[in-house]
């Protein structure tokens, strides 16, 4: 059987062609196969990070920084929320300011990252301060490394997490040769300071039993030093410092994320046609939704789809707050690939995007006015309040696309959708939430007649000057849980404004326990 005739190509006519296996018994060396294979590659690279070498150890100043941070998180922790939060966050964003770069981005995101942090001093709400811790450290870390892109940003938000296995060897080096330049010194101030606790401990013990005021003046400064507070303690030593080396180590060596390679632009017929539809579809769904927005009779409107408000307000609501979402997916798609060939294509990509901007924010508005008539009828709750701020704040992202897609460049896009984010969060705290919420359910109250005590008995201690404007027994039993909860007072380092100005309205007009809820 005669062999298959050579494909043409660039291989000799004396040697196999690569696909074939020779035999290796009988037949001379094998030809080597092509280094690479273009087909082979993947067409987009995945999201790499990476790390240089930091150009100079961890500094002496750092390291004391870092221990004050972590013994004044041991203090202040465990303990209720408030003043503590600031005092840490400062201690470690103290520590870390001298070794950052200061550039506009760094100083403002890291004021932005303060501020949410002082909100557990203002306000009670445990989930107001949850999200406020959530979103400081990602901002805090986004202004250590700094940066532009839409990479950067997600890239810097997690950086601390990222960071922390290549600080670990970093910091240890560092803290290893310190103490080895500084032996002797370090000896000497490590004994001077053993004196001075045993010199505070032996004579304050020794006041504190002489005098009852300064042994309660004193009490509120000496940590729980029981076995189980002190393991916790140690824990949270251990982070806090860790972190601000970790911290210090993103300073000196931020990371390079990789860019994501240049997209070919699609021509203009396949990019406008979807688009275009998109539009149409919008503008037809604008046009039914007219009566939602112009109406201000809601009982006829109501009658004309045969719903009640919650029927109504409820139906499709979710879909809509969904509808934003996608949109601000399928415009990053849409610019990515759109044609920028010449002028006739920028316009076109202008005119198609801006309207379906222009058409989402009418969406937005349509779905803002569904939940207010909701809210209107039963009510504020939590989950209603911050569905409304979460849907204005991307009618906003809108609002920005659609200013950057005038120049179709908007290095400034990423940085500003996070800055809205960030203040559009410190708003909602500043706002007291949970005391917005009650003061608008003792509204409707007093138009209806009807509330949720049980839910605004589970508000926080914001809700109190609220709650304490409805009538008795109403009063009392919405206060009942609220005023047991604040029986205590604060400690120094949990202090906050809300829960102080509670207490004094409840010393100032007590509830009457002998009220049956």
């Amino acid at each position: 059987m005669t062999d298959l005739p050579q494909p043409p190509g660039p291989h000799s006519s004396s040697a196999p062609p690569p696909w074939k296996q020779p035999d290796q018994a009988h037949a001379g060396p094998v030809p080597s196969m092509p280094s690479k294979v273009a087909w082979s590659e993947p067409a987009i690279r995945p999201l790499l990070v990476e790390w240089p070498k930091a150009p100079r150890p961890v500094s002496a100043a750092t390291g004391a920084g870092a221990a004050v941070a972590g013994t004044l998180a041991a203090m202040c922790f465990p303990g209720r929320p408030g003043l503590n939060v600031l005092i840490v966050g400062v201690a470690m964003l103290a520590t870390l300011f001298p070794v950052a770069r200061r550039n506009r981005t760094s100083l403002v995101f890291g004021a932005l990252a303060v501020a949410l942090l002082a909100l557990p001093a203002l306000v009670d709400a445990g989930w107001v301060t949850a999200l406020a811790i959530a979103l400081a450290v990602p901002l805090g870390s986004y202004a250590l490394t700094g940066g532009r892109s839409w990479i950067d940003l997600l890239g810097g938000g997690f950086a601390l997490l990222l960071a922390a296995p290549h600080s670990v060897p970093w910091a240890g080096r560092g803290l290893a040769g310190l103490a080895g330049a500084g032996r002797r010194p370090t000896r000497r101030m490590v004994g001077s300071l053993l004196i001075a606790g045993t010199l505070l401990g032996v004579f304050g013990a020794l006041f504190a039993t002489a005098d009852v005021a300064f042994s309660r003046a004193i009490s509120g400064l000496v940590p729980d030093l029981s076995v189980g507070p002190l393991l916790l303690r140690i824990l949270i030593f251990g982070c806090i410092t860790a972190t601000v080396l970790t911290g210090a180590f993103l300073a000196v060596a931020p990371p390079r994320f990789t860019r994501l390679p240049a997209a070919s632009h699609v021509g203009r017929a396949p990019w406008v046609v979807p688009i275009a539809a998109l539009d149409l579809l919008f503008l037809g769904f604008v046009a039914v939704q007219a009566d939602v927005l112009l109406t201000s009779d809601k009982d006829r409107l109501l009658r004309s789809t045969g719903l009640s408000y919650a029927e109504y307000a409820r139906q499709g609501f979710w879909q809509l707050l969904i509808v934003t979402g996608l949109v601000l997916m399928v415009v990053a798609v849409a610019v990515r690939y759109a044609p920028l060939e010449n002028r006739t294509d920028r316009t076109t990509v202008r005119t198609l995007l801006g309207l379906l901007c222009m058409l989402t924010l009418v969406i937005v508005a349509v779905a803002l006015r569904r939940l207010y008539l909701y809210e209107e009828a039963y009510g504020w709750t939590r989950l209603r309040l911050w569905v409304h701020a979460f849907e204005l704040w991307m009618g906003l992202v809108i609002v920005l696309i659609a200013i950057a897609g005038i120049n179709l460049r908007a290095t400034w896009l990423p940085r500003a959708i996070a800055t809205s984010g960030a203040i559009g969060l410190l708003a909602l705290g500043l706002l007291n939430p949970d005391g917005f919420i009650a003061a608008r359910d003792v509204h409707h109250f007093r138009h209806t007649g009807t509330a949720d005590l049980a839910y605004l008995s589970g508000l926080s201690a914001d809700a109190v000057p609220a709650l304490d404007r409805l009538p008795e027994p109403q009063r009392s039993c919405a206060l009942q849980h609220l005023a047991d909860a604040l029986q205590h007072g604060d400690s120094w380092s949990s202090l906050n404004l809300s829960r102080a100005q509670a207490r004094a309205l409840l010393r100032r007009h007590p509830i009457q326990r002998s009220l049956t809820c």
